[in-house]
């Protein structure tokens, strides 16, 4: 249940940055409120995560997957560049990401 937690929790930081690039400097109100609920939420989903799981491994694991995430979000519908140089550095970010996974002592 603890890798489940922390999915949700990067999927809920990723819900919260693109809420941030719409809320226009905490101006509009909805994409704000989303921002908010969004980012306390995944930061209750990650603490429950750490009940069971190691907290430096989970932490990288969370911001990974938020920053891979975002920089592809950013990419798809903001129009934000993706050079080779960005997708190979997202690509070991990803590779991180699976090895922190994978090397959890008994690959639980």
């Amino acid at each position: 249940m603890a890798w489940i937690y922390l999915l949700l929790a990067a999927a809920l930081e990723i819900a919260m940055g693109l809420a941030l690039k719409f809320n226009d400097g905490w101006t509009r109100l909805v994409p704000s409120a989303v921002a908010i609920a969004a980012a306390l939420a995944s930061i209750y989903l990650l603490a429950l995560a750490l009940r069971a799981l190691p907290v430096g491994m989970a932490y990288a694991i969370w911001t990974g997957i938020g920053t891979v995430g975002l920089v592809l979000a950013g990419a798809l519908w903001f129009g934000d560049s993706l050079p080779w140089s960005r997708i190979g550095f997202l690509m070991l970010t990803i590779v991180g990401i699976a090895g922190l996974r994978f090397s959890e002592s008994g690959g639980a």
